[in-house]
């Protein structure tokens, strides 16, 4: 089993820690690439970097798009409840680039805290 340390945003880290956020959003690059089902990852919270937390990967699914990721997974996996699919585009390209999504694609991350 492998350990995987990636930084989290303060809001998103406690929607883990509190069972509310049950699939992470990345882009599906290298460093990404390796991550099995089985794995743990291991969240530091950011940008204080003074709490981790450490969750099991039980599902990984990757998209072309963001767009169909959240067309193919209920909001409230992702602590999004009532959110439109607009805020939902708009909040993660505030994180990543269209270009980073085109040349990467995305992972849908399924935890289990």
């Amino acid at each position: 089993m492998t350990v995987h340390q990636m930084g989290l945003y303060g809001e998103y880290f406690k929607a883990i820690k509190e069972g509310r956020k049950t699939v992470e959003v990345r882009l599906n690059d290298g460093k990404r690439r390796k991550i099995k089902v089985g794995d743990t990852i291991e969240f530091i919270k950011v940008p204080e970097q003074d709490e981790t937390l450490q969750v099991q990967v039980i599902e990984l699914r990757t998209y072309d798009t963001f767009q169909e990721m959240y067309d193919d997974i209920p909001f409230k996996n992702f602590d999004s409840e009532g959110w439109t699919m607009e805020e939902m585009i708009k909040g993660t390209y505030e994180i990543y680039s269209p270009e980073q999504e085109k040349e990467w694609g995305t992972l849908a991350i399924t935890i289990k805290y």
